[in-house]
């Protein structure tokens, strides 16, 4: 029997789409921090609402009504529409370069959340994961040259259906304690950056750029160097 408890799991997740409507309004208005503040917000809700639908069985109680759909619109909206608005939007880029970017991004990362491969036996996945929030984040923060940024969206765009790994920051089982606290240092220097109004010191731009070379490349260090069992003849 459904309870309060399971409809606030499901009330919870999608609260998600009421952060990506702030967030799009914030968009419109050119209001940068804003709109990642309201990105960051969706992004703690789809982290802490898992592991609750999973404590309060959520999908045994409510069987009719399917969380994991809810949950697969709201990322396609926070991780991948807003993060293309914000391209298109946005001067990281000259708008001859900036919507055929954003179209780059929502028309690959809505193909991406249909592949049924994503995931790996390793809790990684199989491509990019289409986490374009971060990506455009780290982009607005350090603000490199147009070129860039349009090499970095298309290289990203094409690793999508590629066999390279990508690692799940949280599930991963190999090298976990350091995955899981360069994931955690990686949010405070987001915070901060956040808080310097997206024009942080030099130190914490270190840090950012040093956590998310981690958090990109790991992923494809752990696959090229996972231990193969020798096949039985």
């Amino acid at each position: 029997m459904p309870t309060t408890k399971t409809w606030a799991v499901h009330l919870l997740t999608a609260s998600g789409a009421g952060f990506a409507m702030l967030a799009a309004l914030a968009v419109l208005r050119g209001a940068w921090v804003e709109v990642f503040i309201w990105l960051g917000a969706a992004l703690f809700v789809d982290a802490v609402d898992g592991p609750l639908a999973r404590g309060f069985r959520v999908g045994e109680r409510v069987p009719w009504f399917d969380g994991a759909i809810l949950d697969m619109v709201i990322d396609y909206t926070t991780y991948v529409f807003i993060p293309a608005l914000i391209l298109a939007r946005s001067d990281l880029m000259p708008p001859s370069l900036a919507a055929p970017a954003g179209i780059l991004v929502a028309v690959i990362g809505a193909l991406y959340f249909a592949d049924t491969r994503m995931k790996t036996r390793e809790y990684g996945f199989r491509g990019f994961p289409a986490v374009w929030n971060m990506v455009v984040f780290v982009l607005m923060v350090f603000a490199p040259s147009p070129i860039f940024s349009v090499v970095v969206i298309v290289a990203l765009a094409a690793l999508t259906f590629s066999p390279v790994e990508f690692v799940h920051p949280v599930r991963v089982k190999r090298l976990r304690p350091l995955t899981l606290l360069v994931t955690l240092a990686w949010s405070v220097f987001s915070l901060l950056a956040v808080f310097a109004q997206l024009r942080p010191n030099p130190l914490v731009l270190a840090g950012l750029g040093l956590t998310t070379i981690y958090l990109t490349f790991i992923g494809a260090v752990l696959q090229a160097t996972r231990f193969r069992l020798p096949q039985k003849t």
